[in-house]
């Protein structure tokens, strides 16, 4: 697999105007309107170098859009992140010290002796995670791959990814062994709580289709949630539905054990092989295998690789 240095193809939009927010805490802004509802919540920039939620996000502020029902809260998250961004090392500024993406439990959020900018960040926006019942978070790849909803786990998460109905494949996952993620925090990975979250990966980092993912996803999600009607979509965001979605259920990840790992081809993600035991790469010189038949890949990378990190997520085709 060859690692792709891919163009910076969209302009990163100057995000300090929204810096004041509308609660207290920089850069997230909440609109109430006064009806029962929803409290409905878009973020952007978990990671500093994903910039097409924050190009979202900014548009619906621009356009000043608000909840008929329930209540809207729209956020900028790595903010700090995202300041450092420079399109000559363009991967750098997906955090500053830790990834923003794993910390999401009480017992890290409220452990004293850790800190760190993105936990002093997850901290200062925890109080209105709290009480947010349907949360989109928009995120990028950093390979060019088809768009994906991660939805975590439980049942409830793949049943509001297929209310929304695009992007076309669904994976059903249980997060990452080196911390949770914003999407699984508290009671949106409970499967007794009425909360519920989606993760949208829109595709590779810098491509402008990414972009309109972002605004197809958020505009698809908004209407699922109930909080606007379709006459308040912004002209030219949705996009036609897939025809049927594909749900991918993770079983293991492939982890490298050393810098001696390549795949058997330039894998892009979603790639299925119809044989249990296809040669997919190698670890260490050792053959790596899809373990049954209908093996579906999951976001192949070796842009981040050394020995414990995983290269690639194994999954089983669902339906």
């Amino acid at each position: 697999m060859t690692i792709e240095h891919y163009p910076v193809d969209v302009a990163f939009p100057d995000i300090r105007p929204y810096a004041a927010g509308t609660g207290g805490i920089p850069y997230v802004h909440t609109f109430d309107s006064g009806v029962p509802g929803p409290h409905v919540m878009i973020n952007a920039l978990t990671h500093g170098n994903e910039v097409c939620g924050a190009i979202a996000v900014k548009d619906l502020l621009d356009l000043a859009l608000r909840p008929r029902r329930g209540r809207l809260t729209l956020a900028f998250a790595n903010v700090e992140a995202y300041g450092r961004f420079d399109a000559a090392r363009p991967d750098a500024s997906r955090y500053v010290d830790q990834d923003f993406n794993r910390v999401w439990t009480a017992a890290v959020l409220d452990d004293t002796t850790r800190d760190s900018s993105e936990l002093r960040r997850a901290r200062e926006m925890r109080p209105v995670i709290d009480t947010v019942d349907l949360l989109l978070d928009l995120h990028s790849m950093h390979e060019k791959s088809l768009p994906l909803i991660v939805s975590g786990p439980l049942d409830k998460g793949i049943a509001l990814a297929r209310r929304l109905g695009a992007p076309a494949h669904v994976i059903v996952d249980e997060g990452h062994p080196e911390g949770r993620r914003m999407r699984d925090y508290e009671g949106f990975g409970d499967p007794a709580s009425a909360k519920n979250a989606l993760l949208v990966e829109c595709g590779q980092h810098w491509e402008p289709a990414a972009v309109d993912v972002a605004r197809d996803s958020a505009a698809r999600f908004l209407l699922a949630a109930g909080v606007i009607d379709d006459g308040d979509v912004p002209a030219g965001w949705t996009m036609p539905a897939s025809s049927a979605q594909r749900v991918v259920r993770v079983t293991e990840p492939v982890v490298a054990t050393s810098m001696d790992f390549r795949f058997a081809d330039n894998y892009t993600g979603l790639e299925t092989f119809a044989e249990a035991g296809t040669v997919i790469g190698w670890n260490g010189g050792e053959p790596v295998t899809t373990p049954y038949p209908d093996c579906v890949l999951v976001m192949p990378s070796l842009r981040q690789l050394r020995p414990g990190v995983t290269v690639v997520r194994l999954g089983r085709l669902q339906s």
